[in-house]
């Protein structure tokens, strides 16, 4: 079953608190979903940190990047700035459903910016958000801290949201999620 559609494709926002798998998730889903396209943001983070693929650039380059129009969406949070390229329209415009990571701050922009806009949103238990966070080597135990204090914010009211809980095996997480996704009802 293809998720194309004649009115565009659909842009999922995949979001949720730090430690939730949301990349895990996301490469799970892409590999489940043959049409889905799997879009790569471009994050003022330095190259080594690991985590989802994407293209590193610095402060100056993304300031320029969105000087030239080079984004549909952008935004700054814990620190670093994130942006959408501009490319995902060509996507969407085909038909292809478009699946990428998102700021909560960012959603209720990219709800006026895209027609077909849902968010995909990822959960887990405390604990488990903490133990992945520690895992993952990347914070302090402060910004962990911090990360968790962040962990239930609300998402913007009035939007599309399919929710899904990660907290078990990945297996089942991306099974649950690629039924939520298919068949198309929008």
């Amino acid at each position: 079953m293809t998720l194309a559609s004649k009115s565009g494709g659909r842009l999922i926002a995949v979001a949720g608190p730090s430690g939730v798998g949301k990349d895990s998730v996301m490469a799970g889903l892409n590999g489940a979903i043959p049409d889905l396209h799997l879009v790569r943001r471009v994050i003022t983070r330095t190259p080594d940190l690991g985590g989802e693929d994407y293209d590193a650039v610095s402060v100056s380059q993304f300031e320029a990047l969105v000087e030239d129009g080079a984004f549909a969406v952008h935004w700054r949070a814990h620190g670093l700035y994130y942006g959408i390229p501009i490319t995902i329209k060509y996507q969407l415009g085909k038909g292809t459903d478009c699946l990428v990571n998102f700021s909560r701050k960012a959603l209720a922009q990219a709800a006026e910016i895209f027609p077909r806009f849902v968010v995909l949103n990822i959960t887990a238990k405390p604990e488990t958000l903490a133990h992945r966070l520690a895992a993952r080597g990347r914070e302090t135990e402060e910004e962990i801290s911090k990360r968790l204090a962040q962990a239930d914010k609300p998402l913007p009211t009035g939007l599309k949201v399919i929710h899904l809980a990660n907290d078990g095996p990945l297996s089942r997480t991306i099974a649950r999620g690629a039924a939520l996704l298919q068949p198309v009802s929008v």
